[in-house]
């Protein structure tokens, strides 16, 4: 079952993490995921501490995943037609 918390409390929890308690000891106390105070205190850096607006890629940054993606996807393409000529090399031998 997934939980969902408001930004008050998300904005507690880092506040607290920033205050000198660890990770661990926030985890302990509210029942959380490290990896779920990790997120909230990245995206309370980013925001400068506003977590109630997902922050929007610049435009330079989603210029930057579509080049990466289609760089993989060509990178994949590349591979397979090099098994192919591979596969058809052997079998005319």
């Amino acid at each position: 079952m997934r939980r969902n918390f408001d930004n008050e409390f998300k904005t507690t929890v880092v506040e607290l993490l920033q205050a000198g308690k660890s990770v661990r000891e926030l985890c302990e106390e509210y029942s959380l995921q490290d990896g779920t105070i990790r997120r909230w205190r990245r995206e309370y850096g980013q925001k400068n501490g506003d977590l109630s607006k997902k922050r929007v890629p610049t435009a330079s940054e989603v210029e930057l995943s579509r080049l990466k993606k289609e760089l993989r996807e060509t990178r994949l393409e590349r591979d397979i037609l090099k098994k192919a000529v591979s596969i058809f090399s052997k079998s005319d031998s």
